[in-house]
């Protein structure tokens, strides 16, 4: 059973023999190594508004984004590449708030559903480009037994555990440095979750990695170590619109995802354990589908995919896990992990008011690259359980591309 620890150094190499495997191979992403994600060198701190001097152009810029009803004050990070593309972090959530890719015209555009300001994070939202924690996905009962003891967590998804609970990571404003290495520029937040935490054991620190490459790429770098035996299952939820966050809906895109199975779930979402093939069905994206072709096809209440797909790479290299393309812009997003699985969800349950962000339903899609839901309660599942001694690792990349 594989843990949910992985080597830290990647190579190209074993990810281009995966991606073989896929109908359409796209070339790999720059190769990390084992100082910071995509980096020759140590991601190293950076002072706060520096601009970019001589010949690099990147760029960092910080400023307040407002403050959380208690006072406490929320950062925000501009962070710009050598090509003009733009990330938008800030401290609640560890969250992208935005991030601009260009069309075949080279025109920007923000690529990800968001809040316009910082009020619309602070209600109870859709998890709008959150990092996600302590355990993504869904925990059955809200409930697991770890050695013997049994754990009851905060239930806030009916009878189950969602995404970390009442208040998981998204919800906690987190520490925050500026980075830069030679092709990069980015963000570290940290944070500790406590003992107890939403019914967590152990104390959890973690650290969440989000770096702008030169390649044009979006990194998200997890870590995390702890002092007594717990779950742990980090994700990022961006939501995405490669036509832009405010035109419409996401049905024309097409998509292909790396997984030939995917995670048979109840009406509740709750797995049942069994992995099944995605052949004739309409979760088979093993070639590229437009997202909305096969949605009537879908059972449930709302309508629409909510699927964690089985992806073919499962030794923790770097691994294509899914392309998406939208044809009118010719945006194209590839995501490449080191996780096991990815979550499909189409917004089924944004609603086009306040809280979704004025967003409705199928304006955006999440690729949310992950562990297995409910593995604390599926010993068939690759583990996820994180001991003292081990450190907790996921790389996911997201490459922008034009067609």
């Amino acid at each position: 059973m594989r843990m949910a620890v992985h080597p830290f150094w990647l190579t190209i190499a074993t990810a281009a023999s995966l991606l073989s495997a896929a109908c359409r191979p796209p070339a790999a992403p720059p190769r990390p190594n084992a100082t910071a994600a995509g980096s020759s060198r140590p991601a190293t701190p950076e002072r706060e508004a520096e601009s970019s001097q001589g010949s690099s152009p990147m760029n960092i810029e910080k400023s307040s984004f407002g403050t959380t009803a208690d006072g406490t004050q929320v950062e925000r990070f501009r962070c710009t590449n050598a090509h003009g593309l733009v990330m938008q972090v800030m401290t609640l959530g560890a969250t992208v708030v935005s991030l601009e890719a260009p069309d075949r015209n080279n025109k920007l555009e923000n690529v990800t559903l968001s809040f316009d300001t910082l009020d619309g994070y602070l209600e109870r939202h859709p998890y709008f480009g959150s990092t996600v924690g302590r355990f993504c996905n869904r925990i059955a009962n809200a409930r697991f037994t770890l050695d013997g003891q049994t754990c009851t967590l905060a239930a806030n998804n009916g009878p189950h555990h969602l995404h970390g609970g009442q208040r998981g990571f998204d919800q906690a404003v987190w520490k925050a440095q500026p980075l830069r290495t030679d092709d990069a520029v980015g963000v570290e937040f940290r944070h500790t979750s406590p003992d107890g935490d939403e019914g967590y054991p152990g104390n959890l620190d973690v650290s969440a990695k989000y770096l702008l490459t030169n390649a044009n790429e979006m990194k998200v770098e997890l870590t995390a170590t702890t002092d007594r035996p717990t779950p742990v299952n980090l994700t990022n939820h961006c939501y995405w619109n490669l036509a832009g966050a405010r035109s419409g809906k996401v049905l024309d895109h097409t998509l292909l995802v790396a997984a030939d199975q995917y995670v048979e779930v109840t009406d509740a979402l709750i797995p049942t354990g069994q992995l099944r093939d995605v052949r004739e069905t309409p979760l088979d994206f093993t070639e590229p589908q437009p997202i909305g072709a096969r949605l009537e096809q879908l059972t449930g209440d709302p309508g629409g995919y909510d699927h964690c797909y089985v992806l073919r790479s499962q030794d923790g290299s770097l691994a294509l896990a899914a392309r998406a393309v939208d044809p009118a812009s010719g945006r194209v997003l590839e995501v490449y992990t080191t996780q096991p699985g990815i979550q499909f969800y189409t917004g089924n349950f944004l609603s086009g008011g306040p809280t979704s962000g004025q967003f409705d339903r199928h304006d955006g899609f999440c690729l949310e690259t992950q562990h297995y839901p409910d593995s604390p309660n599926q010993p068939a599942f690759p583990s996820t359980i994180l001991r003292p001694g081990e450190t907790y690792h996921q790389l996911t990349v997201h490459k922008l591309l034009v067609e």
